[in-house]
């Protein structure tokens, strides 16, 4: 991997247009969206979650980080990683989880304040900044640096309050972060007010209820990401062709032969 993927990364959150980034959840779906066309990637822990059989946050620290280092080999683009809540409630432990991802050759990586228990959903404030910064200060500490993108997940998890989400994304810039996502916003006007309350890019989701990409373009988002809907589109597909092969009507040849084309256009050394 050259050294400076990270810097390639946060280059392209200060484009003229949006960085659409896609989201892979193994090497070889990264291969496919780096073959066609893609400037950077980022993982989802959904998706690499349904690829194992299980739900998200059902996944290990070390088969999330076996499994980056997988995705970053497999192409030449940057990557940036969900590493949902950095795999631990103290912020020493956070920084250890970046510092492996330094290590695995990630260009960066997102930190939420999900604390993976619906009972208790969300870090206390305090507890929540004092996490990105220890993230932070991994991130940016060494030769090789990781973008670190900060998650607010208030609005994924019950509690959709703008002024909590927007005073997080300011604690988490002050803390050092490089990117702010706070995925689960819908309208244009909580889109742009975010954006407005904050120096730094920032990440939206992009969800069938909200904004398209061209119009979160001419609000001013940096990033868009789509998170697990590309495997689960995936899914879906399968399922399709799957349910036509059972029922005796497989109706699917079309779509096999697009892909196994792709594949064998992309998985060329």
């Amino acid at each position: 991997m050259g050294p400076d993927r990270s810097s390639q990364l946060l280059a392209l959150h200060r484009a003229e247009t949006p960085l659409v980034v896609p989201n892979p959840w193994n090497a070889g779906s990264a291969r496919l969206l780096q073959w066609l066309g893609f400037a950077a990637l980022a993982t989802t822990s959904s998706g690499f979650a349904s690829s194992l059989g299980r739900l998200d946050g059902a996944v290990s620290r070390e088969e999330t980080l076996a499994e980056c280092g997988r995705i970053v080999d497999a192409v030449t683009i940057p990557v940036t990683a969900d590493l949902v809540n950095g795999f631990a409630d103290d912020p020493a432990a956070v920084a250890h989880t970046v510092t492996d991802a330094i290590g695995v050759g990630l260009a960066g990586c997102s930190i939420e304040d999900f604390t993976g228990t619906e009972q208790a959903p969300i870090y206390d404030l305090g507890l929540a900044v004092e996490r990105v910064a220890a993230a932070a200060a991994a991130a940016h500490a060494g030769d090789r640096k990781l973008v670190l993108t900060a998650r607010a997940e208030n609005y994924l998890h019950g509690a959709p309050d703008l002024k909590d989400t927007i005073a997080r994304l300011q604690a988490f810039q002050e803390a050092g972060a490089d990117v702010l996502y706070a995925p689960g916003l819908v309208t244009a006007a909580d889109i742009q007010a975010v954006i407005s309350a904050v120096d730094l890019p920032v990440n939206v989701l992009l969800l069938a209820a909200g904004p398209s990409v061209a119009e979160l373009g001419d609000l001013g988002v940096s990033r868009i990401s789509v998170g697990g809907s590309l495997a689960y589109a995936a899914l879906g597909a399968l399922v399709d062709a799957a349910r036509d092969l059972h029922d005796g009507a497989p109706g699917f040849w079309d779509l096999a032969k697009r892909g196994r084309d792709s594949a064998r256009a992309s998985f060329q050394p």
